[in-house]
């Protein structure tokens, strides 16, 4: 890990997530100059979409991800990438109905960036999210 990338790899269990909220930490305090907002928003995406993978990847826990986050000069970059099944649903969808019980994190994660994007690379899940650094 240099100074402008941080990563992890693991399982997607529950645990993961609070390495991957540790993960932001670390980018947080050694980039004491960048707005506390841009790490926010972009760890309340990345933990929306790590859990959809530890909740809906199969097969259940055996699903093996890696999360890195890059400084980039005029942003904040993660890309979580997981060997999970490929992701089916609809990334244009809305907020649901307030009563819903589900189906929030995609919705979340999109209001949180000024971009997210999601491919399947070989057999690879691969989530780009970015979130421009304000002052």
């Amino acid at each position: 890990m240099d100074g402008d990338t941080f990563t992890l790899e693991g399982w997607a269990v529950p645990e993961g997530l609070a390495d991957l909220h540790d993960l932001v930490e670390r980018a947080r305090v050694a980039h004491p100059d960048v707005d506390e907002t841009a790490f926010m928003m972009l760890e309340t995406a990345a933990i929306e979409i790590a859990g959809n993978v530890v909740e809906h990847g199969l097969p259940p826990g055996q699903v093996w991800w890696s999360f890195t986050l890059r400084m980039r000069p005029d942003h904040v970059e993660g890309v979580l990438a997981d060997d999970g099944q490929r992701y089916e649903g609809d990334l244009s969808a809305l907020m649901p109905d307030p009563l819903a019980e589900s189906g929030r994190g995609i919705a979340l994660a999109q209001a949180a960036l000024d971009e997210l994007h999601y491919a399947h690379e070989g057999d690879k899940n691969v989530w780009t999210m970015r979130r421009r650094l304000r002052d």
